[in-house]
C-alpha cells in the first residue's frame, strides 16, 4: 500500500486520503525550488518579458512550497507523535501518583537503578537522586534478590529486613512488577516500605512488662498478703502491731505504685524511641526548674544543691522533648541527693566542651555528688533495668532500680551521650551532653 492510500475499516477498499500526495512526490519539492531559481535567472538574462516569466517561476514556488508543505506534514503524522508525546508525560504522570500516595514507595528500573521516589520513602530511607544504583538506597541483599526474583518471575515478592542506621528498626518491603512485557528483564518493580518498628516495639513492650512486673512486684505482693493474713489472724485484736504492720503495708504499696509508674513511664519511651524530637529545649530554664522542685528533698536530706552556668555563655539550647528531658534531670539529681546524701553537697552544672576535632562543641549537662561513692565493677550496669549497686539501700530509699534505665532510653532517643565517672570515697559524677540545636 503506498503512503497516500489507506484501508477503510468498513470494506476493507483502498481509497486515497483527501489532500494527500506519494512520498516519492513531496521528496523533490527542492528540486522544483531550485528549477524555478535557475529558470528565473535564465530568463531575465536572455531579456524575456516578465509576463511571461515571472508567472512560470511563480508556478514553480508554489508547486515547490506545496510539496514542502505535504512532506512536513507527512513527517508530523499526529498517529506517530502522539506516542512520543505520551512517553514524555508518562514520567510527570508517574511522580504525580507515587507522590500522592501515603506509603513509602520507590520505583526501581531494570538497570537496579532508582528511578523515582515519593516523599514518604525519602524521609523513611533518605532523599536520592534518580539514577544511583539501588543498593545505595536500601543496603540488604534480602530486598535486592527480591527485586530481581519478583522480576524474572513476574510474581509480588514480600520481605521483612532490619536496618541499623541510624538506628535499629524493622521494615516489611512489598516487592512487585509493573509493566511486564514479553521480556520481564525490562519491567521495571515497585517497592512499597513498611515501617514495622513501632509495633514490634509495642510487642516486645508488652512482653517485657509482664516479666518484669511479674518479677519486681512479686516481693511486695507476698509482703502484702503476709502482714493481711496476720492482721487477719494472730494480731486481730493487738493494736499496735496493727498500727505497725498498716505502715509497712503502706510503704509496700507505695514501692507497688513507683514500679508501676516507672514501668510504664520506660514502655512509652521505648515505644517512641526510633523517632527523634523535633523541639527546642532550653537546658539552663529545664534543669533550674528541677532544681527549684526537689529543694524540699534536699532539705529533708540535709543536702546543699548549686546550679552553675559560665557567665555570658550562649543559650544552652539542644533538640529535645522539654518533659523527657526534665525527667532525665530529675532522676540524675534526685540520685545524687539521696545516695550521695553524706557529702552534703550536690553541684550541677552547664557548659560547653569541645568535641571531634573539626567538629562543634557539645553542650555538657554535670551532676556530681560528694558521697560514699560507686565501685568501679558496678559502673558499666548501672543503666540496666532493676540493676542495684546496693539493692538494701536503694529500697530503703525508694528507689525502682529503673531511674537510670529511664535516663538511657531517653538520652538515647535525643542522640545525646551518658558518661559516669566516680571514686570510691569521693562522690560519683554523671555527664550528659548533646549536639546544640541548629539555628534556623
Amino acid at each position: 500500500m503506498s503512503d497516500g492510500e489507506q484501508m477503510t475499516a468498513s470494506d476493507g477498499k483502498r481509497e486515497r486520503k483527501p489532500n494527500a500526495l506519494p512520498a516519492s512526490l513531496t521528496q523533490w519539492w527542492p528540486a522544483f525550488a531550485g528549477a524555478a531559481a535557475v529558470a528565473l535567472v535564465w530568463l531575465l538574462s536572455n531579456g524575456l518579458p516578465a509576463k511571461i516569466g515571472i508567472p512560470f517561476v511563480g508556478v514553480s514556488l508554489v508547486l515547490a512550497w506545496m510539496l514542502r508543505s505535504a512532506s512536513m506534514a507527512r513527517r508530523q503524522d499526529p498517529m506517530k507523535v502522539l506516542p512520543a508525546v505520551a512517553e514524555r508525560q508518562q514520567p510527570a504522570h508517574e511522580a504525580a501518583v507515587m507522590a500522592a500516595l501515603p506509603d513509602a514507595v520507590l520505583l526501581i528500573d531494570h538497570d537496579m537503578r532508582l528511578k523515582a521516589m515519593n516523599p514518604v520513602a525519602a524521609e523513611l530511607v533518605g532523599k536520592h537522586e534518580a539514577g544511583v544504583p539501588f543498593s545505595f538506597v536500601i543496603r540488604n541483599p534480602q530486598v535486592s534478590e527480591a527485586v530481581r526474583s519478583a522480576r524474572l518471575a513476574d510474581i509480588p515478592v514480600r520481605v521483612t529486613y532490619s536496618a541499623k542506621v541510624p538506628d535499629d528498626r524493622l521494615f516489611e518491603a512489598h516487592v512487585a512488577p509493573v509493566a511486564a512485557g514479553a521480556d520481564k528483564k525490562q519491567s521495571d518493580v515497585l517497592i512499597l516500605l513498611r515501617d514495622l518498628t513501632g509495633q514490634q516495639r509495642l510487642e516486645r513492650m508488652r512482653s517485657d512488662f509482664v516479666a518484669n512486673a511479674s518479677h519486681e512486684l512479686r516481693t511486695p505482693l507476698a509482703s502484702l498478703m503476709g502482714f493481711i493474713e496476720t492482721l487477719q489472724g494472730p494480731a486481730r485484736n493487738d493494736a499496735a502491731a496493727r498500727e505497725r504492720f498498716l505502715g509497712i503495708m503502706a510503704t509496700q504499696a507505695s514501692r507497688m505504685a513507683r514500679l508501676i509508674d516507672d514501668l510504664m513511664s520506660l514502655s512509652r519511651i521505648e515505644q517512641k524511641a526510633h523517632l527523634r524530637p523535633s523541639g527546642k529545649v532550653d537546658l539552663t530554664k529545664t534543669i533550674g526548674h528541677v532544681v527549684d522542685a526537689l529543694q524540699p528533698i534536699a532539705s529533708e536530706n540535709g543536702v546543699a544543691i548549686a546550679f552553675s552556668i559560665p557567665e555570658n555563655a550562649d543559650a544552652f539550647t539542644v533538640t529535645g522533648e522539654p518533659d523527657e528531658l526534665m525527667q532525665v534531670f530529675q532522676n540524675l539529681i534526685e540520685n545524687a541527693i539521696k545516695y550521695g546524701a553524706s557529702g552534703e553537697k550536690v553541684e550541677v552544672s552547664l557548659s560547653r566542651v569541645p568535641d571531634k576535632p573539626g567538629q562543634p562543641d557539645r553542650i555538657e549537662a554535670s551532676v556530681r555528688d560528694f558521697g560514699p561513692g560507686i565501685e568501679p565493677e558496678h559502673l558499666p550496669r548501672l543503666t540496666e533495668r532493676f540493676y542495684r549497686a546496693d539493692v538494701t539501700t536503694s529500697r530503703e530509699r525508694g528507689g525502682t532500680g529503673l531511674g537510670l534505665a529511664i535516663v538511657k532510653h531517653i538520652l538515647n532517643r535525643h542522640r545525646a551521650s551518658l558518661a559516669i565517672d566516680s571514686k570510691v570515697g569521693h562522690g560519683a559524677a554523671f555527664r550528659v551532653r548533646f549536639d546544640a540545636a541548629r539555628s534556623d
